[in-house]
């Protein structure tokens, strides 16, 4: 990869347990482009949540390091949005209230109508025009997540961290507001990293699918790239003729490939190299093509 805006050197994560201690993750090594969308998928027990805390700074890894745009991370920075699978909204705060906080956060200086306009900004774009003034017990779940979707956005971060933000949602709701992150994200280019267990939202939300193995001792098994255009629409993605290639691929790992991986892959597996992988795309032939007719047809006449 040309660049490297998010690198990931060799992390572990260990913690002690009795007679020595347990390997969570041991030795990942993983590179993100800027404005790439990229989702983490594996077993519950190997480590991406851990991961995801390592990258927002509110764990530190055992050994290696994560660098973001040039600078190593050693604590929490407004740089690192972190949206969770609870909303986390602050209960006595309205919408506009709860992401004005974060807009003051990481504008101090601003005066109180600069902080309210850019936080409407984000308020509209996440379609809560009009639920301004209303306080976390007045909103659906769905709506709650979009208050968190708008202020990690406000705070304009250069990572948008999400751990299965949608997971307790209703299928309805899910699917309109990963429509809204996707819509989001393509306009502002934003970089993000998700943790899903849900194989069709990792299909149709990332440009590429990190597979882990299953923990302890857990392990980057492959990266798969999304075959699918990065202009995709929600009705049409089960109908493209590379989905259930790249569907039938993750799904094949998480259920067999994820429990063997290491024994089989032994002492080939190179964790600063992992496969990179694009489902439904045939490996390069170094078979001859066959000529053209009339060019066989003149071979043919010279023996």
């Amino acid at each position: 990869m040309a660049e490297r805006f998010i690198s990931i050197e060799g992390i572990a994560r260990r913690f002690p347990a009795p007679g020595g201690e347990t390997t969570v993750f041991a030795d990942l090594w993983l590179a993100m482009a800027r404005g790439e969308f990229v989702c983490v998928i594996g077993h519950s027990g190997c480590g991406k949540t851990t991961v995801l805390n390592i990258l927002a700074g509110l764990d530190a890894p055992s050994a290696g390091a994560v660098i973001v745009d040039d600078q190593a991370i050693d604590g929490p920075s407004l740089d690192r949005a972190v949206i969770f699978q609870s909303h986390a909204l602050l209960p006595w705060r309205t919408v506009v209230g709860n992401v004005a906080y974060a807009v003051k956060s990481r504008h101090r200086g601003w005066s109180k109508a600069r902080v309210a306009a850019h936080a409407q900004r984000f308020i509209d774009l996440v379609g809560l025009t009009g639920a301004e003034h209303k306080r976390p017990a007045e909103l659906s779940g769905g709506m709650k997540q979009r208050v968190g979707i708008a202020r990690a956005l406000s705070i304009e971060p250069k990572i948008m961290l999400m751990d299965e933000p949608f997971s307790a949602l209703d299928a309805l709701t899910r699917g309109t507001l990963q429509d809204e992150v996707r819509r989001i994200c393509q306009e502002t280019g934003q970089t993000v990293f998700m943790i899903t267990h849900d194989v069709d939202e990792a299909i149709y939300l990332a440009d590429k699918v990190v597979l882990m193995t299953n923990g302890p001792g857990a392990v980057l098994a492959e990266i798969v790239e999304n075959p699918l255009p990065r202009e995709r629409s929600r009705h049409d993605v089960h109908r493209h003729p590379l989905y259930y290639a790249a569907r039938n691929h993750i799904i094949d790992f998480l259920v067999s490939r994820s429990k063997t991986f290491r024994d089989e892959a032994g002492a080939s597996y190179d964790p600063r190299n992992v496969a990179v992988v694009r489902p439904g795309f045939a490996e390069p032939s170094l078979a001859k093509p066959t000529p053209p007719a009339a060019e066989r047809g003149r071979q043919a006449a010279a023996q």
